[in-house]
């Protein structure tokens, strides 16, 4: 790549070339060609944004949307409480038809979020159509926002409901107040839902099977440049009968809690067979400003079981229902897991 870029830089004909655009398509390119669908090149402006959201911090209105739930728009699944959307009016259940004046149906819903992002401080016009079949509009003002990656709340029949959203930095923290909240309020069972959670890191994974665990191994990792370790949990754990969530859209750590609170709490997993990955990359910094992602190493379950290629089959297998919310009372799947706990 370097050889190239300075006989281009030097030979090639064409003085106004874009050779860092041309780096970058070649870096992906490279990456691309090592056959791991998991591995992945990040220009600088997407370095820094992976950066910024792997910090749980980003540039936003402070929701989190459906994609796939309506052929009108974007669902809204969750607004931040106190962010822009919150202040402008947004609620859970609200469709996002139009943003800027541009309409979000159909197969523009795949890249409906690109046209709510931009810079801190400008603004976003979006139009909404209500649970009650009206539209409105309402202006988001983008801010800086700091994501907590776990909520919760008590369901009834004391049931504890915990949503992880990702396994990002201080994710265990998050975690483990929104639990411990819901011990302290009389839970006396938990659903832990890591329904589109992407993974993350594999020390905040470790620090949450050791909490809510007991004793044994827990996780399992294999490194190309170093020795296979075996992570263990300690006696201190939640004391209670779980059920977890998971869907095709639940990746790396999250699939790894879900399987590892099945073989170590005899915990039931509600949902859709998961992704199915398997390995764990490192990002590494590069001198243009971008980075690249590597798989580095393979894990698998306290017992040795891999999810490579297979995922999770859950023991009660069904899709959400179209149209419903995640974490509402229109949520078949979290229906279903409640029903577990209550036999």
């Amino acid at each position: 790549m370097v050889q190239t870029y300075l006989l281009a830089r030097f030979a090639f004909v064409d003085t106004t070339a874009d050779l860092d655009g041309a780096v970058d398509a070649g870096l992906s390119a490279f990456v691309t060609g090592l056959g791991d669908r998991w591995s992945y090149y990040r220009t600088r402006e997407q370095y820094e944004a992976l950066t910024a959201t792997r910090a749980n911090n980003y540039v936003g209105i402070g929701i989190t949307v459906n994609i796939r739930a309506r052929e009108e728009g974007l669902l809204v699944e969750s607004v931040t409480e106190g962010g822009p959307a919150d202040k402008a009016g947004v609620l859970v259940g609200d469709v996002i038809i139009a943003a800027d004046g541009v309409s979000l149906a159909g197969e523009i819903r795949e890249k409906g979020s690109d046209y709510i992002k931009g810079e801190s401080g400008t603004q976003v016009a979006l139009t909404l159509l209500g649970e009650d079949g009206t539209t409105r509009d309402v202006t988001c003002l983008r801010a800086p926002l700091h994501i907590p990656s776990a909520s919760g709340k008590l369901l009834e029949g004391n049931i504890g409901y915990v949503k992880l959203n990702n396994f990002y930095s201080g994710s265990s923290d998050s975690f483990k107040r929104e639990v411990d909240a819901l011990v302290e309020q009389g839970a006396v069972s938990l659903i832990v839902d890591v329904r589109n959670d992407p993974g993350g890191y594999v020390a905040e994974l470790e620090k949450i099977l050791d909490y809510l665990l007991p004793e044994g191994p827990v996780f399992t990792q294999k490194p190309r440049w170093w020795f296979q370790s075996v992570y263990q949990s300690d006696a201190d754990c939640i004391d209670l009968p779980m059920v977890a969530m998971v869907n095709k859209d639940s990746y790396s750590a999250a699939e790894l809690l879900a399987a590892q609170l099945r073989e170590s709490a005899g915990a039931p997993i509600v949902g859709e067979l998961t992704s199915g990955k398997g390995y764990s990359q490192v990002t590494f910094p590069l001198i243009n400003g971008g980075g690249v992602g590597l798989s580095t190493a393979t894990y698998c379950t306290g017992s040795g079981r891999s999810l490579i290629g297979e995922g999770i089959v859950p023991d009660v297998e069904l899709s959400l229902d179209e149209g419903a919310v995640m974490g509402e009372e229109s949520d078949n799947q979290l229906q279903a897991a409640i029903e577990l706990l209550t036999k």
